[in-house]
Order: C-alpha cells, then sequence, then structure tokens
C-alpha cells in the first residue's frame, strides 16, 4: 500500500513538473512570437513604405519633390504621437542649438510679419548687432545684402540674416514716416539670448529673478543674480518668477533646484519603456542659500523644467508657490542622430519629482471624438506626501501652495495687442520723442490717450465679441425649441446692449489700454528688462509675493511646516 502511495506521488509530481514546464515553454514560445509579430509589422512597414514612394516617384502624373514629400509624411506620424517629438533635419539644427545652448549667429533682432507680406523689424535685442547698428522697431525690411525681400516671409528673411559670425550683412529698410530708404551695416556676431531676463530689488528688501527658459547657461545666470541680491543688496527674501516659461533642458533645471537645497538631494527621477531611460538625478555641488526665504511664481504656462524646478522646491518644502496650477508636461525627449547630420527628437520617459509624482496631464495614448488627447481622470490622481508629510497631489500639473487666480483681459486688449495700427500708433510716438521718464514712472497723457483714440475711430478698429455670437446660437435654439417669438423682444434688446461700441470701450477700458500701451512704448526705450520694470508695480501676484515674504514670514513657516497630527478622541 506503501509503495502504491509513494508511486502515486511521484506521479503526481511528475505530471504537475511536466505541466508547469510546458506552460513555461508556451509562455516562452508566446513571448517569442510578440517579438516575432512586432519585428514583421517593422520589416512589412518600411517594405510598403519604401514601395510607395518608388511608385509615387515613378508613375506619379506630375513631378513631385520626393524630399517634401517624405517630410510632411514623417511629420504627420510623428505629429500622430505627440506634440514634443519631431524630425529636425541638419538644415534645421540652428533652431535646436538655439533652444539648448540659447544661442546663434545673426543680427540679434526679432522679425514679424505685416497682413502686406512686408517683414519688419518688430524689436532689436538690446547691445545686439541690429541694435547697435541703428535699426529700430517699424524698418520694413527691403533687401538684405542687395537680395529683395519686400514680399516675403519671416522663415526666409530670418535666414538671410543670419550667418557666420564676423560677416557683414547690408540690410536696406524703410523707417515709420519715411519716404526714402535706409541702409545700415550690420555685423553679425554670436547672438546669447539670456534665460534671466530681469533681476532686481522689490520694496526694499526683496529680490527679483524672472527666468525665461532652461538652457546650459541658466543656471549659471540664476546664480550670479542670486549672488548679487543677496551679497551686493541685501536681499532678505526672493521671488523667482516662472511665469510663461515653457521650459528645456532637465539639467538645468536640477542645477538650479541645487542652489537652494543640499548636495545629495533626489531632484527627479525619470522611467520609460526601456531599462537606458531609468534615471535617478540628485544635487551634486554645495547649494548657495538653503535659508533665504523663497516664494516661486507659476501659471498655466510654466512646463516642463519649470515645473521641475517648482515641484521640487515644493516637495522638499523649500518654497511656497504662488499663482496658478502650472501646465502638466511630464515628458522627457532626448535626441538620437539620424543620416545625413538629422536628428529625432524623441519622447523616451516621464519624469517624476520628488514625493515620487508625475505632473503628466495629457494621454496622447487616448484620444477623444475630435482626435484630441484627453485629461487624465481625476479619478486616477494619487496623493504624495512632501518630506515634511504635506499633502500634494500628480493633478496634472503643479498646484500652488497659495493659488491667486489670473485677471480676464477685456476681448478688446487682445486684439490690440496683435493689432499693427496700436504697434504704429507706439512707432510713431517714439519718432516723436527722443527720451522718455523710467520704466517705473512713465505714462503716457491724456492727450497721448486722446490722439489714440482719434486714431483707432478713424481707422475703424474692428474687434470681435465672444458674447454676439453666443447671442446668435441662444436666438437660433430658441427659434428650434419654438421659444423665438416670446423671447424676440427680449433678445433684441440684449443685442442692443451689446453692440460693440468702440468709443464707450475705449472709455471703458481707458486704464487697461493706457496700461497696455505704457509697457510697449517702454519696451522701445528700456528693452525687455525695462518692460519687466515697468509691469512689476501692476501685478498682483508680486504684490502678494512681496507682502508674503515682507510681512507674513510666520505664514511662509505655517504653509512648509508639517501638518499637525489629527487628534483622534
Amino acid at each position: 500500500m506503501k509503495k502504491t502511495n509513494l508511486f502515486l506521488s511521484l506521479l503526481v509530481i511528475f505530471i504537475t513538473g511536466s505541466f508547469m514546464t510546458a506552460c513555461a515553454q508556451k509562455s516562452k514560445t508566446n513571448k517569442l512570437t510578440e517579438e516575432d509579430r512586432s519585428r514583421n509589422e517593422y520589416v512589412q512597414s518600411m517594405d510598403v513604405l519604401s514601395n510607395i514612394i518608388g511608385n509615387v516617384r515613378l508613375y506619379f502624373v506630375d513631378t513631385i519633390s520626393i524630399k517634401h514629400m517624405t517630410r510632411r509624411g514623417i511629420d504627420a506620424m510623428l505629429g500622430g504621437l505627440d506634440p514634443y517629438t519631431e524630425y529636425i533635419p541638419y538644415e534645421e539644427m540652428d533652431e535646436l542649438k538655439l533652444m539648448t545652448t540659447g544661442e546663434y549667429a545673426g543680427v540679434g533682432a526679432i522679425i514679424s510679419q505685416r497682413p502686406d507680406s512686408a517683414v519688419i523689424i518688430q524689436r532689436p535685442m538690446e547691445g545686439m548687432p541690429a541694435d547697435e547698428a541703428g535699426l529700430i522697431a517699424g524698418d520694413r525690411i527691403l533687401t538684405i545684402d542687395g537680395k529683395d525681400f519686400r514680399k516675403s516671409t519671416t522663415p526666409k528673411v530670418s535666414q538671410a540674416l543670419k550667418g557666420i559670425a564676423g560677416t557683414v550683412a547690408k540690410v536696406t529698410v524703410m523707417r515709420y514716416g519715411e519716404t526714402k530708404p535706409r541702409t545700415f551695416s550690420v555685423k553679425r556676431q554670436k547672438v546669447i539670448m539670456n534665460s534671466v531676463t530681469y533681476s532686481g530689488m522689490l520694496d526694499g528688501s526683496i529680490g527679483y529673478i524672472r527666468l525665461n527658459n532652461f538652457t546650459d547657461k541658466s543656471a549659471e545666470e540664476v546664480r550670479t543674480a542670486l549672488l548679487d541680491l543677496r551679497d551686493k543688496q541685501g536681499a532678505k527674501g526672493l521671488i523667482l518668477d516662472l511665469r510663461g516659461n515653457g521650459g528645456g533642458l532637465m539639467q538645468a533645471a536640477i542645477e538650479i533646484v541645487n542652489l537652494f537645497v543640499p548636495k545629495g538631494k533626489e531632484v527627479v527621477t525619470t522611467k520609460g519603456r526601456i531599462a537606458e531611460s531609468a534615471s535617478v538625478f540628485r544635487t551634486l555641488t554645495e547649494p548657495i542659500d538653503t535659508k533665504l526665504p523663497i516664494v516661486v511664481l507659476i501659471d498655466g504656462q510654466s512646463a516642463s523644467s519649470s515645473e521641475i524646478v517648482a515641484g521640487a522646491l515644493q516637495d522638499m518644502d523649500r518654497a511656497v508657490l504662488m499663482g496658478q496650477k502650472s501646465y502638466g508636461k511630464g515628458l522627457v525627449q532626448t535626441t538620437r542622430q539620424l543620416p545625413y547630420n538629422g536628428v529625432i527628437k524623441l519622447t523616451t520617459a516621464k519624469y517624476y519629482i520628488p514625493s515620487g509624482r508625475c505632473i503628466q496631464r495629457l494621454d496622447y495614448s487616448r484620444t477623444n471624438r475630435t482626435g484630441m488627447a484627453t485629461a487624465i481622470p481625476d479619478s486616477l490622481h494619487k496623493i504624495f506626501y512632501t518630506a515634511a508629510g504635506r499633502r500634494v497631489e500628480d493633478a496634472g500639473g503643479i498646484l500652488p501652495d497659495i493659488e491667486i487666480k489670473q485677471d480676464t483681459a477685456a476681448t478688446l486688449l487682445y486684439y490690440m495687442a496683435i493689432n499693427n495700427d496700436v504697434f504704429d500708433f507706439v512707432t510713431g510716438y517714439v519718432l516723436k520723442h527722443k527720451t522718455i521718464a523710467k520704466p517705473e514712472d512713465f505714462s503716457i497723457t491724456n492727450e497721448d490717450y486722446a490722439a489714440f483714440c482719434k486714431m483707432m475711430e478713424e481707422k475703424k478698429f474692428d474687434y470681435d465679441r465672444q458674447s454676439g455670437k453666443m447671442l446668435d446660437k441662444l436666438e437660433e435654439l430658441a427659434k428650434i425649441e419654438g421659444y423665438l417669438p416670446e423671447a424676440n423682444s427680449e433678445l433684441k434688446a440684449l443685442r442692443e446692449k451689446l453692440k460693440p461700441n468702440l468709443s464707450r470701450d475705449l472709455l471703458r477700458f481707458k486704464k487697461e489700454i493706457t496700461n497696455h500701451l505704457n509697457n510697449e512704448i517702454v519696451t522701445r526705450y528700456y528693452y525687455e528688462r525695462g518692460s519687466i520694470r515697468q509691469s512689476l508695480p501692476e501685478d498682483k501676484v508680486v504684490k502678494e509675493a512681496i507682502k508674503l515674504l515682507k510681512d507674513h514670514p510666520e505664514q511662509i513657516r505655517q504653509i512648509l511646516a508639517a501638518p499637525k497630527a489629527e487628534n483622534k478622541g
């Protein structure tokens, strides 16, 4: 009996082992099949694509550029992945270099195109060749090195203005209000786009740094500004303004965080589909200051590297965040070399800030009925904790510790900001006034504003109003639902009240329009730094940050402190 039981036991073990081995082999076979399937799809797809291009080249009815056709196909293919993955051919490598280093060789001028196809100088950069040579905002570009650019495009003009440092560009322009062209000899040089566009003291004791992007020089620029504000100007608190900063190099963000936190702290972790995408990045050097109170300003345009800085400082309880929720870009791009000296900028990983949260807002693998990427639903948001134990969320962006809602600008201001007549009014003003007061003291007079209003009415300035469009839709729905006869008189009265009235709106929004004109004029004389200085006194978020740093140090400590334990009774 015992022998029989022993035999049965061994038989069961043998059968079980054989079954498990078979399952393992089957699993391995399935895995190989999946890999083979993926490889086959790749080979077949390349074969089909090659044959399509070959057939189009040989048999399509018209002669076409295979290069341009292929480029459109590549752009469409990569565009379906996410907005950040892109092919950059050799001819466009200057743009990539500008994004990563903030440098290019040219004349240092921002240009734009008018409706009549003329390309104008929108703004010469301070101290750069175009500025030094005497080109000013409003100059219409006629020729460059003898080549006609009267009817051209900004990319073509931009390419003509760029070149080898040390070479001279002969630029002929027509100045606003003049009838004879002017020719300028502009010596090209290495143009550096500074990341720190302004730094200075506010209200006597608060340092302020505006950071516009993240390049390989950004951390050094912030470091220099910080030391100047703290050691030379006596800053007792710091406002780091990341509003509108769409990001850039991740390494620059890590180095900036390193200025304020101890060596060896984890700042960001990246994780991707393949092992080589996984990395942990820590602070590598001793900090500049770990005690100085900091308020970081963010908004809906603060993205990527801006969110690494803001999120890491929040997770380490090192800074108070103020403003509006950030954009929510938690994706990492890397470049890989391609044939013919091109590169592909490819999303290869997601990044995670010290608390462990990823702040990516959109899921590009899922789209809605219109083909748009969908936001990660609130139900999937998770709770994480800062170093001190404060609750934070992976809420599709960084939530500020103190939220301050952004003022809604009137529609009229939006249309004025992009209107050429406003630009020309400012240009005319500058030609009549050789100098103006300091940025913080300047304002146009009532007479200047009256002249502006007269010009806008003479030009019949037109602007769209969404309220009128919504009323049209409401009237259409009322008609479909049969309520129009009863509501017709009320709708007509409302339409009359909403009827655009330029004179009335110019009076109603005088303060906002005056601020806009002041800023545009100041920019012409004092460049971008002057524009920022001029706008700061009216900046609601900056004013709240100053008040917090100067008058409420205890509130800062409370915000950053560990939460009090709950009484459980």
